[in-house]
């Protein structure tokens, strides 16, 4: 079991930043792949980032150059850097991990809805980050 705890959400005015953390606990020593993902009303939870077991980052398309997912040195705590934010931003974001590596841990920075669930095995909580304009 993994057990999985998301902070630092808030709200922003547009061009603004936050950093949102993930505590990891439990058996995190056989995590394959971590990842970002953001949910709002009425839409499909999506993937955001992911980093792999050595480090290899991936971004959906509409956060490169603004988002960045990293690690700590012991692998466990995940953190998503969130710079020059949208409102298009606004969403519950989730941390989750991968223990079982079926897929190519890349592939969860382009997943939609249930693929997402498919992929990883455990999820947080949640934490709100609302943009303004």
């Amino acid at each position: 079991q993994v057990q999985l705890v998301e902070s630092g959400g808030g709200s922003v005015q547009a061009g603004g930043s936050l950093r949102l953390s993930c505590e990891a606990s439990g058996y995190t020593y056989n995590t394959k792949c971590m990842g970002w993902f953001r949910q709002t009303p009425g839409k499909e939870r999506e993937g955001v980032g992911t980093i792999d077991e050595g480090g290899a980052t991936s971004y959906t398309d509409s956060v490169k150059g603004r988002f960045t997912v990293s690690q700590d040195s012991a692998k466990k705590n995940l953190y998503l850097q969130m710079n020059n934010l949208k409102p298009d931003d606004t969403a519950m974001y989730y941390c989750a991990a991968d223990v079982r590596g079926r897929d190519d841990c890349y592939l969860g920075s382009r997943c939609r809805g249930a693929r997402c669930f498919t992929m990883f095995d455990y999820w947080g909580q949640g934490t709100q980050v609302s943009v303004s304009s």
